[in-house]
């Protein structure tokens, strides 16, 4: 068999063996997404590439003598190798310890905080050797080292059953305040996304130089449900008030026409 044939053989073998591992993977993650199915993916594609060059350096005598020289001296290769690459394996280190405590799983809303920071806040995508990929709320993509995400804050909506979010609105002290509050409850109560129920509570959380804060929680199944909830929520709350005749104070300025005096008309 001639030096191509055996070289395009291999390389079949290659394609065939990740192919046959990506029909495998797709088949088990329509059933979960678990976040170490795909890192183990990424982790048997190398695997097997790995072997299959391997085996075909042993076919020819000029390549198996080198491979023979490399095995050989392995020990020397893996501390210079570990040496050189320090950060490239640390990723990978810290992706077999998120792929087996599983802090979040693909499609899970994330946010990831280091040193007070929130350094990306989104959906998992992918989890590879090097990094988990984000898709950001603003449309953005982060690609985040696994070391890193192994050494930050990662605080994973999903793991609660409900979500709450606040919402304010501020109300002039000459305001009907039981009526402010019943229209905010019954606002909040009658939204088609939110659990809230005429238990929640409208509380005045506060004052300032212009009114009274009004507050309450806003419940949802989801953090999509309570994006749209609130907003929907906000919007209604400034047209009902408006309505209602229930001030919203604002800021405003007053320019006029001052001219000092003396000064000719």
């Amino acid at each position: 068999m001639s030096i191509l044939s055996k070289i395009g053989i291999f390389i079949a073998i290659i394609i065939v063996s990740n192919y046959l591992v990506s029909i495998v993977f797709r088949y088990i993650s329509k059933k979960t997404k678990a976040v170490h199915l795909r890192f183990s993916k990424c982790a048997i594609n190398v695997v097997i590439d790995i072997i299959a060059f391997y085996s075909l350096a042993q076919q020819f005598e000029l390549t198996r003598d080198i491979s023979k020289v490399l095995l050989q001296s392995g020990s020397l290769i893996l501390a210079i190798a570990t040496f050189a690459a320090q950060q490239a394996l640390g990723n990978v280190i810290s992706g077999i310890s998120l792929s087996v405590s599983k802090p979040y799983n693909v499609d899970e809303k994330i946010r990831v905080i280091q040193g007070g920071t929130v350094i990306a806040e989104g959906l998992v995508k992918d989890v590879t050797l090097r990094h988990t990929l984000i898709y950001q709320f603003n449309g953005e993509t982060c690609i985040v080292p696994n070391s890193v995400m192994d050494s930050a804050v990662v605080i994973n909506t999903n793991f609660t059953e409900n979500i709450g979010n606040y919402v304010e609105i501020e109300i002039g002290y000459g305001a009907d305040m039981e009526k402010a509050v019943a229209i905010m409850r019954e606002i909040c109560v009658g939204h088609e996304l939110t659990l809230n129920t005429e238990a929640n509570a409208v509380t005045a959380s506060g004052y300032t130089q212009n009114g009274v804060i009004l507050k309450t929680i806003i419940w949802t199944q989801n953090l999509n449900d309570s994006f749209k909830a609130c907003s929907d929520i906000r919007i209604a709350l400034v047209r009902e008030f408006s309505k209602n005749d229930i001030e919203i104070p604002y800021q405003t300025v007053t320019i006029s026409n001052y001219k000092p005096a003396g000064e000719a008309h």
